[in-house]
């Protein structure tokens, strides 16, 4: 930074945000349709857990793991609709300084989190088709709590990270984001400070956090389908893959939105395509969940049919 800018540096104690703002009679439809989707979000997940606790049925390590990635896109989701709502109605859609920063660490501890217990998901299926004789030894209780515990250790700790870097950034202003929400990317645009170590950080986390369990899940599909190609029987063959479809449909959904809104150029591309782009990642991916799993799997949509009758047995998760 030049002596002139040290001079003329300003606090920044709020952002503007500039997503949605060039359709301002739009507002009141954007309002309705993202509370619609936010409620459709929380009713979806929430029956999700409701139904792998009461359930016996889905008193199983899959089912466990279901239950968490639902929690996961509820706290996901209440991270960034619920401003974006109250912004709606808001002539300046602003965010403090500090809300920002809350912001991004929620996101970040979601995302990072989410991306490990995909990976974990994989490991249960994997075991459960690969290995089915060991699959009580290998996925027993201790072991399922450690996956889930330590994916969202993996999250916790790469978000603090990058929240810590994030808040020692001099931001000299314009203070505007182009965008619905506070991202790592967005607040690196707006530094007049070096920001090489936490771009460092940013690829080393997008390897790590990011990558790796992504090549975890492709290899364990590989060595999934693979298992299953050698069954014998299509009964048996249609069997095996259906008890892993709906994950496999998920890790796509989440994988495919984030690859696109990440990795993407961002040359040539309108405000309203970045908006759209992380409207499906952010918004779009943890809605869709609960409908894959409750469309694809018959024990979820026989307990949520039980659900809904109000024949509940009460019960534990249990792994």
């Amino acid at each position: 930074m030049t002596p002139l800018e040290m001079n003329n540096q300003t606090d920044v104690t709020e952002f503007i945000f500039l997503g949605f703002s060039n359709h301002p009679k739009l507002q009141g439809l954007f309002f309705l349709v993202f509370l619609l989707i936010y409620l459709t979000t929380l009713l979806g997940n929430m029956l999700i857990i409701t139904a792998t606790r009461i359930s016996p049925a889905l008193h199983t390590p899959m089912y466990y793991f279901l239950s968490n990635l639902s929690f996961l896109d509820i706290c996901y989701t209440s991270t960034t609709i619920p401003v974006m709502l109250v912004n709606f109605f808001r002539e300046k859609k602003t965010i403090s300084y500090e809300g920002c920063l809350s912001q991004i660490f929620f996101l970040v501890t979601c995302a990072g989190t989410e991306c490990v217990l995909l990976a974990a998901m994989a490991y249960d299926r994997y075991v459960a088709i690969c290995h089915p004789l060991q699959y009580p030894v290998l996925m027993r209780v201790k072991v399922c709590i450690f996956l889930v515990t330590g994916s969202w250790l993996c999250g916790l700790v790469n978000s603090v990270t990058h929240t810590v870097l994030a808040a020692t950034l001099t931001l000299c202003g314009p203070n505007q984001i182009s965008h619905f929400l506070c991202d790592i990317p967005l607040l690196l645009k707006l530094s007049c400070s070096d920001t090489s170590l936490n771009e460092s950080v940013l690829h080393v986390a997008s390897a790590t956090i990011g990558l790796s369990p992504c090549l975890f899940t492709g290899v364990s599909y590989i060595l999934i389908i693979s298992s299953i190609l050698r069954i014998p029987s299509a009964q048996g063959r249609s069997k095996a893959f259906s008890t892993c479809a709906s994950h496999l449909t998920v890790v796509v959904v989440f994988y495919g939105t984030a690859n696109f809104n990440y990795d993407r150029p961002r040359e040539g591309y309108s405000l309203d395509m970045d908006i759209l782009v992380s409207v499906l990642f952010c918004v779009m991916t943890p809605m869709l969940n609960p409908i894959i799993y409750s469309l694809r799997n018959k024990e979820v949509k026989c307990a949520l049919r039980k659900l809904a009758g109000g024949y509940m047995i009460p019960g534990n998760i249990s792994v």
